[in-house]
């Protein structure tokens, strides 16, 4: 949501149910009768009728939020470790947008599990953010270059077609070759090479299912200068070639 000439919000009774915001733009809160300026890219979940108070600090004034019922809330996010009332940092930006809007569009469907498929999505975004919260605060060094490595990530993500190697990344990024393996490992939780060809496999995994491109143009197009390393590489990965993965009904894309 955006406003342009800024907005506020104050419910100082709550607003009965759950909320999520996240605050894309400078904002001013009032949260636990303390007034205090949050800065972009924070979030918070206020408990049921918890009052609160929010207004722009800066125009146009830009946040994400939903409101929502959920059985057993309380003992949910003591297993998350993600407190209410309180403003915690958002690593991921992006991943939050993302979600909100995949709620935003699911509510407006007439679909037959509609209902279960908000609740699902708002509990993998909540399970997502105590995870990547929890991995990321009691680690410094981690915490100190998540966005610059998130943002290279989502550049080489970006590219499948480009082929990114390890001294380059590591070049961008300012670090020795081993140490930028060793902080990527430790952030996402695999090696760069591997995320490199699972990303590209991925794609050609959906041109595989969802266009009528050989299966050269595809390789092409998902950065190898061979078919054959492809088909190999894909076969490694996937357990299927690329003519058996295509061929079959049974199989999903690769995430």
């Amino acid at each position: 949501m955006i406003h342009p000439e800024g907005f506020t919000v104050d419910r100082p009774e709550g607003s009965g149910d759950y909320v999520f915001l996240f605050f894309r733009s400078k904002m001013e809160l009032r949260v636990q009768s303390q007034t205090v300026f949050v800065e972009p890219n924070t979030f918070i979940i206020f408990n049921k009728n918890s009052p609160y108070f929010y207004r722009d600090a800066e125009q146009p004034l830009v946040h994400d939020w939903f409101h929502f019922e959920m059985e057993a809330a309380d003992a949910f996010f003591d297993r998350l470790n993600l407190p209410l009332d309180t403003l915690i940092k958002a690593y991921d930006p992006f991943y939050i947008s993302r979600k909100v809007n995949e709620i935003h569009w699911e509510n407006l469907q007439n679909g037959t599990f509609r209902n279960e498929i908000i609740d699902y999505t708002i509990r993998c975004l909540f399970m997502k953010l105590s995870d990547i919260r929890n991995h990321l605060e009691p680690h410094h060094q981690i915490s100190k270059y998540y966005d610059q490595f998130l943002n290279l990530r989502n550049e080489v993500f970006s590219s499948p077609s480009t082929w990114y190697t390890v001294e380059f990344l590591a070049d961008k990024m300012n670090m020795s070759r081993s140490y930028f393996q060793h902080m990527y490992k430790q952030i996402f939780g695999i090696s760069v090479i591997n995320d490199i060809i699972l990303n590209r496999l991925g794609y050609a995994s959906y041109l595989l299912k969802n266009t009528s491109y050989t299966i050269s143009h595809i390789s092409g197009i998902c950065g190898y200068e061979n078919d054959v390393h492809f088909m190999r590489q894909f076969k490694k990965f996937v357990g299927l070639t690329p003519s058996e993965y295509r061929g079959r009904s049974d199989v999903a894309e690769l995430p």
